[in-house]
């Protein structure tokens, strides 16, 4: 019997054309393991109604598009049987870059072919899951500012952060991690169940899908002059050799701060208010994976 898989694809993501995608399925999926259904989604939740639907009924949902499309995705698997595959087609690809699976199209439909499944934890931030990273402070601010933009990509996004960072305030934030209380002023905090946001920008380099844990990356205010030197060292794995980093590891996190603000769910925004549970939830996730995949 052949595998059922559904591709669903974002027509928007990313901001990138996604006309030649079903083409490239059909030449490099192999039709002798697969059999497959692609569906392009027309409007905001419909990739989450057709992945519901395909529990039960595909062996296989491939989210082609960004992180927000993935975790709309997942969401909808999570707990399941059916396993979640990636066609990376975002602007970071968090998820997909952790996992290895190849930014070229065709060489990630290849990957499927191999069929290299495993299971991964998720987690939730007041029951919402995230997949890849959730967090608040800056990156959440610039999450919320970034998705006004009309103009999409890597680019866009560093000229936003560029733009806010000079008028921007830390916050002061309680925080709880598996009983531990801790006071700290942030300039954000990131909740890592991967190492990265995506384009390779490790926040948390030692992270795992599969530990059971969640990093909690807490940047502590630096100054304006070192900005810079702060993307660097993520682009370059080092985040965690600056004062200005802590990071801490736990399954369940408790988060105050004094007044309602942005947050972000694997890149994608949203205001929430004053208090923020999080919670690990280990091996809930089917996935396919590529060769480098580190455990």
């Amino acid at each position: 019997m052949k595998r059922k898989v559904l591709f669903i694809i974002n027509p928007v993501s990313g901001g990138k054309r996604k006309d030649e995608v079903p083409d490239l399925i059909q030449k490099n999926l192999d039709i002798n393991i697969f059999e497959p259904t692609i569906v392009f989604t027309t409007g905001a939740m419909h990739a989450s109604e057709l992945a519901q639907n395909a529990v039960g009924n595909y062996e296989y949902v491939v989210a082609v598009g960004g992180d927000g499309t993935v975790n709309e995705i997942a969401s909808s698997i999570v707990g399941t049987n059916t396993a979640l595959a990636i066609l990376p087609f975002g602007s970071g690809n968090g998820l997909a870059r952790f996992l290895g699976i190849p930014m070229d199209t065709v060489k990630a439909i290849k990957t499927l072919n191999e069929e290299r499944v495993e299971l991964i934890d998720s987690a939730k931030l007041n029951d919402q899951y995230f997949f890849n990273m959730a967090g608040m402070g800056f990156d959440a601010h610039i999450s919320e500012v970034f998705s006004h933009d009309k103009t999409r990509g890597f680019g866009a996004y560093v000229r936003s952060a560029f733009r806010e960072i000079v008028n921007y305030k830390p916050d002061n934030y309680h925080i709880e991690i598996d009983g531990v209380a801790y006071e700290r002023e942030a300039f954000m905090l990131s909740f890592a169940n991967s190492s990265q946001y995506g384009n390779n920008a490790h926040v948390s380099p030692h992270a795992s899908v599969q530990d059971g844990l969640l990093d909690v990356c807490i940047i502590k205010p630096f100054p304006l002059y070192r900005f810079i030197e702060m993307g660097i060292r993520m682009f370059t794995k080092t985040s965690e050799g600056t004062k200005y980093v802590e990071i801490i590891r736990g399954k369940n996190i408790l988060v105050r701060r004094t007044k309602s603000a942005p947050v972000h769910l694997d890149g994608e925004p949203q205001i929430l208010g004053t208090e923020t549970e999080i919670n690990v939830v280990p091996d809930s996730l089917k996935i396919v994976t590529g060769r480098s995949l580190k455990h």
